[in-house]
């Protein structure tokens, strides 16, 4: 028994198949609005030709340029089984339009696999041989398929660069404005639950902890939650409330809830392979405040200081709130937070990571969790307070000493990046000069791929280090607005009493802790405390404590006598 075998391609409707002992497939690509009429030349072909038991394969929505289609590959499957007659195409481009794997099926595959070709409009029949132009055509139809791929890509990024968001349905959160489709709107129901996800990451919560809570409080899914209000999409998961660690993530990432627009974060390889890439965040395009915002910038950003420095639980599934914060003063490794169910939570601790992989290398700079959050609350009640108190003389101070530390830091950085530029164009010319050279034969071949290996690797190195420095620059040099953020977000907390997670990611940055030293036999160990936009906080001393409590007594006087 034979089945006639056609390319996915094609999109007429499915004839017939029976189990006759010669079958025959008629196949093509083509857009849905001229399948009838595809169809009517197969079969009219097929009716004249003596073709009687014909099938044909549908495989819509697919390129030409891709051979797995789910159609292609049943079809590919029978006819290695030995059950494929003749494959019939209105023209050879319904075939496909990658020529490497079309002349792989005339040349060999349907040869060895004695299926019979036949392409009506093209006069081809492998049962004839094939003309010599048709590597030739196959060239030119990939080429198509290549020059219709590129006018749509310049399109699409024609769009991009206007600001339109090019996903074609709206993160999580929002939904379409349904008199203008280019606009998004704010989607409460499930903006509420974006929001209860950034939050339990601030509160200390990775990911799969969140999912975990998420399920147990049986939240519905994104995909549960469209399928619910109508929206069309993918199919919904088996088991009900079943989020994965990988979706909080992605909406963690999104820069979408914030308010701007980002496109280009992907692309495909290339025309011919579909499988979408991540593009580097530097060739991103945001558009800022494009739609309304369902978390804030402080709180995202936060969330993603948070993710970069990821806190893994413990085995016992505790996490501190001061996880990921605490670095070595010696090596600066992080320091592992350890607590086990045999101990209270009051005897959980931090040490070293080095310590703990090499002792010879670094030692445990053991401190307790219970110690660390009395410093820390005592430090954040006393520059509350300072803040709070004496805005203007604290904003002063702090410029002051960002003046001195960073001065000489920032120069340094600039001459970096502009030695790192000019660097980047001398490669360039270097290696023109030593292709010039290998041309000339003033270098061999080996010569020449020794050094041009060498000079490409090292301006790679400088292209991936270009960004980051300018960030760093751009960060760095931009304090005003870091402290007045600060100052505001000080202003917000009316009465510290006790440490959060929330409070502590918040303020913080990191914390310095250095190895204990003994005095009289008592145990001292300094912690530095970096807050986020300003770093150390200087506080004042007893004596330029008096000295602002008599400038304002001052101030007071002053205004009373004008």
């Amino acid at each position: 028994m034979q089945y006639g075998f056609l390319p996915p391609f094609l999109q007429p409707q499915v004839l017939f198949t029976t189990n006759e002992p010669q079958s025959y497939v008629f196949g093509g690509r083509n857009h849905p609005l001229h399948s009838t009429s595809q169809q009517s030349i197969l079969e009219k072909f097929a009716k004249e030709n003596g073709f009687k038991h014909t099938r044909f394969f549908i495989d819509d929505g697919y390129s030409g340029v891709t051979f797995t289609r789910p159609a292609f590959m049943e079809l590919m499957d029978l006819a290695e089984q030995g059950k494929i007659g003749t494959l019939i195409v209105k023209d050879h481009s319904r075939l496909g339009r990658n020529r490497l794997v079309v002349g792989q099926l005339l040349e060999e595959d349907f040869d060895r696999l004695d299926v019979r070709y036949i392409a009506i409009m093209d006069n081809i029949d492998t049962d004839k041989g094939l003309i010599d132009l048709v590597p030739m055509q196959d060239l030119f139809n990939e080429w198509h398929a290549k020059n219709t791929s590129q006018k749509v890509r310049n399109v699409f990024r024609s769009k991009g660069m206007s600001g339109i968001p090019l996903t074609t349905n709206p993160p999580f959160g929002y939904m379409k404005n349904p008199e203008n489709p280019k606009e998004w709107l704010v989607d409460e129901p499930a903006a509420k639950v974006v929001r209860q996800i950034f939050a339990m990451c601030v509160a200390g919560f990775g990911p799969t902890q969140i999912a975990k809570k998420l399920k147990a409080a049986e939240v519905m899914t994104p995909t549960e939650y469209w399928n619910s209000i109508g929206r069309n999409c993918s199919k919904p998961p088996a088991r009900p409330f079943n989020w994965c660690s990988d979706t909080v993530a992605n909406i963690l990432s999104k820069q979408e809830y914030i308010g701007d627009t980002v496109n280009f974060r992907g692309t495909t390889k290339s025309f011919k392979n579909k499988k979408r890439v991540e593009r580097p965040q530097e060739e991103w395009k945001v558009f800022k405040n494009t739609h309304p915002a369902i978390v804030d910038e402080e709180t995202f950003l936060l969330v993603q200081e948070l993710r970069e420095h990821r806190r893994r639980p413990t085995k016992s599934g505790i996490v501190s709130m001061f996880s990921g914060l605490l670095y070595c003063a010696d090596c600066g490794e992080k320091l592992y937070y350890s607590v086990t169910n045999n101990y209270k939570r009051e005897q959980s601790y931090f040490f070293c990571s080095s310590y703990r992989k090499n002792s010879e290398v670094c030692s445990a700079h053991y401190i307790r969790e219970k110690v660390v959050s009395e410093i820390v609350l005592d430090s954040m009640q006393r520059v509350f307070w300072y803040v709070q108190s004496f805005e203007k003389q604290f904003a002063r101070k702090q410029m002051d000493a960002f003046g001195e530390e960073k001065k000489k830091e920032l120069s340094e950085k600039r001459r970096e990046l502009s030695k790192a530029k000019k660097r980047v164009k001398e490669i360039d010319n270097l290696i023109q000069k030593i292709y010039e050279d290998n041309v000339i034969g003033k270098i061999s071949d080996e010569r020449f791929a020794t050094m041009s290996m060498a000079f490409e690797e090292e301006q790679q190195k400088l292209k991936s280090a270009i960004p980051e420095m300018e960030t760093y620059l751009e960060n760095e040099t931009d304090k005003t607005d870091n402290l007045q953020r600060f100052i505001d977000r000080v202003k917000r907390v009316t009465q510290l009493t006790e440490l959060t997670p929330e409070i502590v990611h918040e303020f913080i940055e990191r914390i310095i802790v250095s190895k204990p030293e003994y005095r009289g036999g008592k145990r001292y160990q300094t912690l530095e405390i970096y807050y986020n936009g300003v770093g150390i906080v200087k506080e004042p001393t007893p004596e330029e404590m008096e000295e602002l409590f008599q400038e304002r007594l001052e101030s007071r006087k002053s205004t009373k006598t004008a």
